[in-house]
């Protein structure tokens, strides 16, 4: 969404190649993503995250961490590294045993040498016991000392220690230990909460793949409301004090995700609903599409909602290859509040499309960005929000609402759980459709000037 949080790193010394194995050795950091080379890291894949960390709100700049990431070798591995941002590293074993050595290196890196060898093949699993301020931009505190993690592209590594790059999706356990009274909320569906000591230990778990910026915790004195979908998907709304609760607004959510899901297919996740914030200590991002639960401040509405529950389609389910491929998510999420309008009985071509064509044709610098690769500078360029939903209306008429719905829905079933990239939804509406959309996407996705009037309307006016 607009405004979002945008916790960007150095970005020196881009590469022109895709991402995969740009790294010079199995092992080594950096996955050689073309605006964020630095980030992730080779020779693994990780299958699951069990974060564990502890919080007291009266140390608001202070956090434990205790995380078992568990992974496949790809390479055999003498070394390998994570990406941490901040803390002290205090212990670090490999499959429960002590690592032959652990150290920092660039910004975010954790290099760890095993005691042995991991062999290509291989599943381990590397568990960090950290402490410490966290680093990175990602972790926001509040002033009455609640707590969050948010941020794109980046703000996972702020708090556990992670492969972070989206290319890498995994399960997401998380337990959180903070003192009685206050509630924490993460991805996915909860588990057990136990009490002891005067300390609560909430529980939950995302079994489905996230990427690592999807993943999130927020911790305050949440009033929690639970309601379910109309396919019975349990839905969990969680409101810090001071925050709007519009039981309205709630009613209204489940007819929103009906008209999504008739567009884009069976809603992709086991849980849903929305975490409701107040004022962080960082810039306010607006919202952000956090898997199963997107983050919203101050209050949720019919269009952020429509807008971060796209993205549950588009960037969660089926995530970026790299991050070139922003239009995945942006383009289809700025556009869904145009199908809500249409729901509606609003004549979109005329409301939304026309207008918006005829105010911005003498404007260049509307037109000037390329909707799949903007930029190394800001890969989530407002483009992308404007031109890119006004793309995706131009692609719908130029194929018919058949195809165009069904490559929607074909893109959801067949890169489910993954990831695919801008170069990939272009081949499969070919496909679908059965017509050369070489053009078309050349005027829109990979141009910087108005596209021509024949893929401008391509159904005339």
């Amino acid at each position: 969404m607009r405004n979002r949080l945008l916790v960007t790193g150095a970005v020196a010394g881009v590469m022109t190649l895709g991402i995969a194995t740009a790294s010079a050795q199995p092992g080594s950091g950096g996955l050689g993503d073309p605006y964020f080379p630095d980030d992730g890291n080779s020779g693994y894949d990780v299958t699951r995250y069990d974060v564990g960390i502890s919080y007291d709100p009266a140390r608001p700049g202070y956090l434990e961490g205790d995380t078992t990431v568990t992974a496949t070798a790809s390479a055999e591995l003498d070394d390998f590294h994570l990406d941490l941002s901040g803390f002290q590293v205090t212990e670090v074993s490999v499959d429960g045993v002590a690592a032959k050595s652990f150290g920092r290196a660039g910004e975010h890196e954790l290099v760890i040498t095993p005691a042995s060898p991991i062999a290509a093949g291989a599943s381990f699993a590397v568990r960090v016991r950290y402490s410490g301020q966290p680093g990175g931009g990602g972790w926001h505190t509040f002033p009455n000392g609640g707590a969050n993690a948010l941020g794109e592209p980046h703000s996972a590594t702020s708090w556990y220690p992670a492969n972070d790059h989206p290319s890498d999706k995994a399960a997401f356990h998380l337990t959180a230990t903070v003192p009685e009274g206050w509630t924490v909320i993460g991805n996915g569906l909860p588990g057990e909460t136990t009490t002891a000591g005067g300390k609560a230990t909430f529980r939950w778990h995302e079994d489905q793949p996230i990427a690592t910026y999807l993943t999130t915790v927020a911790i305050d004195k949440f009033t929690v409301r639970t309601s379910k979908l109309s396919d019975g998907t349990p839905v969990i709304n969680a409101y810090s004090p001071g925050t709007q609760i519009d039981p309205a607004t709630e009613e209204q959510y489940v007819e929103i995700m009906d008209v999504l899901a008739e567009k884009f297919g069976k809603y992709p996740f086991s849980s849903a609903g929305s975490i409701v914030l107040g004022q962080s200590s960082g810039e306010n991002p607006g919202a952000l599409e956090t898997q199963t639960r997107p983050t919203y401040f101050g209050a949720i509405f019919d269009y952020p909602l429509l807008h971060e529950n796209t993205h549950q389609w588009f960037g969660d389910n089926v995530s970026f290859t790299d991050w070139r491929d922003g239009c995945i998510a942006e383009c289809f999420a700025q556009y869904s509040p145009q199908l809500w309008q249409e729901h509606n009985g609003v004549d979109i071509d005329k409301s939304f499309y026309k207008s918006t064509v005829e105010k911005e044709r003498n404007n260049p610098d509307f037109w000037s960005v390329k909707l799949y690769d903007p930029g190394p500078e800001n890969p989530l360029h407002q483009a992308l929000y404007d031109k890119g939903s006004l793309m995706v209306h131009a692609l719908r008429r130029s194929i018919g609402d058949e195809a165009f719905f069904g490559t929607l829905q074909q893109w959801q079933t067949r890169y489910a759980g993954g990831n695919a990239s801008w170069p990939k939804f272009e081949e499969l509406a070919k496909e679908v459709s059965g017509k050369d959309l070489d053009g078309f996407f050349e005027a829109w996705a990979h141009s910087t000037t108005i596209p021509p009037e024949q893929y401008l309307y391509p159904a005339g006016r």
